[in-house]
């Protein structure tokens, strides 16, 4: 735990709640005591606490009835009720008015740790979530997430190069936000109040291109009934986008490079130049300098394009600023699909953390979408990632291997108490009712192979 977390033992059981503070106080966290509800409710109105320990039978004040008491006063601390054996039920019936989970009398000491764990770490992750949100919403004028030193340099650069009327060129791979990057510029202008024309120079084949980047004349071409005007034209006052521009054909880079040069274009079956009056905003994922090399793109086209020159960088670069993309791009999807979520787990980010994203934000996007609907409950966790990302980077889960001397039957037993207790974040209770054993037997076979620590 990277900050002490806190946690209240609600117990009249002196003895039980000695045992509580030495095994969580060993762990780490910091241990607060209350022997009945009353006095439980009055430190937790006026102490910070992360996580409660409540007793289902207390004399007084029952476990419900605290927990329906912090419902009451909008106390939102995760709640895990203690219950005996043979009570579950109630512990059960607590659950469905807001407690966090149960555990029942005698408490196994590593469930006990584990469930706690678990708790604390979703406080945690709720508070910077929380936080996330702040920050989204300080960067929300700008579009551009992330706080990486990476980031905040193409924000600078935005808001020097935005006023300019210089051309500029955007580079960046595909999914880094190119297109977002000339949105901004473009608000960044004095041209702002005109139209911004984007064109993506590799959607349209050649022939097509020209006539939509020029425009035509009537009788141009069979079919060109009336006149059209070009995207040059249309972007007349504002700012004309070029997307994708190494994918430009040799022949329509001559006729770009002199529209740069001279502000002019001559539209398809025309005579007459037309003038023109746009800021130029070019990006590509290709690299220009080797394409000039090759022979496939102009030097002086080059040159009259980068101006002023904004590098994107990929998300890989960046990848501090995928948990604030994440909070982000959840926010935005939730609301596509009508599927809000309210957390996600930290094994999921560190997954996210590991990817090398070929795709980037594009990419991490797509992924969001797919666990969100796949997502059958309201926090993102492993499951709901694809394989591939969770075969990533050197701190993927390794295959199961069989132990020294261990049979192919036992081999095949350990991996399923394994991925078992995994699953239920080691709460023992429900590892043995999904597994179809008793707890009895469960806590033996956990002890045979070695498990009762994790």
């Amino acid at each position: 735990m990277t900050q002490q977390s806190t946690v209240l033992v609600i117990d009249d059981e002196p003895a039980h709640r000695l045992m509580v503070r030495v095994v969580l106080g060993d762990a780490g966290f910091k241990v607060l005591e209350a022997d009945n509800g009353s006095s439980g409710l009055t430190t937790l109105r006026a102490k910070p606490v992360d996580v409660v320990l409540l007793d289902m039978r207390m004399p007084g004040m029952s476990g419900l009835d605290v927990l329906q008491k912090m419902h009451e006063e909008g106390i939102a601390t995760p709640v895990i009720m203690l219950t005996a054996f043979g009570n579950v039920s109630s512990a059960v019936e607590s659950m469905k008015i807001g407690a966090w989970d149960y555990l029942t009398k005698p408490t196994d000491n590593d469930e006990l740790l584990a469930v706690v764990k678990k708790a604390a770490e979703h406080v945690r992750l709720t508070r910077e979530n929380r936080d996330l949100k702040k920050q989204i919403g300080q960067l929300r004028e700008t579009r551009i997430i992330g706080n990486s030193p990476e980031i905040r340099k193409v924000v600078e650069l935005i808001e020097q190069v935005g006023p300019s009327e210089a051309n500029v060129l955007v580079l960046g791979e595909s999914g880094t936000g190119k297109e977002l990057v000339a949105q901004q510029l473009h608000e960044q202008s004095a041209r702002c109040k005109g139209p911004l024309v984007k064109v993506n120079c590799a959607a349209l084949p050649e022939n097509l291109l020209e006539s939509e980047l020029f425009g035509y004349v009537r009788g141009a071409f069979t079919g060109a009934a009336q006149d059209k005007p070009g995207r040059f034209q249309l972007a007349g006052g504002g700012t004309l986008f070029l997307d994708e521009i190494g994918e430009l054909p040799l022949t329509l880079q001559a006729k770009i490079l002199r529209a740069l040069q001279e502000r002019i274009v001559e539209p398809l079956g025309g005579v007459t130049p037309v003038s023109i009056d746009v800021r130029f905003i070019a990006a590509t994922n290709r690299d220009l300098p080797a394409m000039i090399a090759a022979g496939t793109f102009r030097e002086d086209l080059y040159y009259r394009l980068n101006v002023l020159e904004i590098r994107i960088p990929p998300l890989r670069e960046r990848s501090e600023d995928i948990p604030l993309l994440v909070d982000y791009l959840l926010d935005k999807l939730g609301r596509k699909n009508n599927r809000p979520i309210r957390t996600v787990t930290r094994e999921f980010l560190d997954a996210l953390g590991r990817h090398e994203w070929r795709g980037n934000v594009r990419e991490l996007e797509n992924v969001l979408e797919r666990a969100l609907i796949l997502c059958r409950a309201d926090t993102l966790d492993l499951r709901d990632l694809p394989d591939h990302l969770l075969a990533s980077g050197p701190a993927s889960r390794p295959a199961h291997q069989a132990q020294p001397g261990e049979s192919p039957l036992e081999a095949a037993e350990r991996q399923a108490l394994e991925e078992t207790l995994r699953k239920y974040a080691g709460h023992r209770e429900r590892t043995a009712q999904a597994l179809g054993i008793s707890r009895r037997t469960l806590q033996y076979r956990l002890k045979k192979y070695g498990l009762t620590t994790r």
